[in-house]
């Protein structure tokens, strides 16, 4: 009779994982504490300073007016003409519509006052002049 030996098992090397997943949510709480969070990402414009400035809730339609006297819905910039449509589609026939117009602090006041014209024009019931309280 024939005796064959039985192949001996190896041992498997394996990589202790719990100290990975410690790093890695270690550096998963680094970026996430890290990250600048953008509220308003695209038009760079720095509004006036009020010292009664308040902060705003109710949903409105926000135009922007860039330093250049360029006025933005959104990211879509509009010519003047365009805005008086673009501001009738939006608001809709509703007349306690809210229109907050937020223009850089280095626009010409001509320019700002021309939007919350065309603003009022379109049916806008109430405008508002956006601020950021003074330091």
């Amino acid at each position: 009779m024939l005796v064959h030996a039985k192949p001996k098992k190896r041992y498997a090397v394996q990589m202790p994982m719990t100290s990975l997943i410690d790093i890695v949510f270690m550096l998963l709480i680094y970026f996430l504490l890290t990250t600048n969070f953008m509220v308003d990402e695209g038009i760079k414009i720095k509004l006036p300073q009020a010292r009664a400035a308040a902060p705003q809730t109710e949903e409105t339609i926000t135009v922007y007016v860039d330093s250049q006297g360029q006025a933005f819905i959104g990211e879509e910039r509009l010519a003047l003409d365009r805005l008086f449509d673009r501001l009738k589609e939006k608001i809709g026939g509703r007349p306690d519509e809210l229109v907050v117009v937020r223009a850089d602090r280095t626009v010409i006041l001509n320019q700002a006052v021309k939007v919350m014209d065309i603003a009022k024009a379109a049916g806008a019931g109430r405008l508002c002049l956006a601020t950021e309280k003074e330091l």
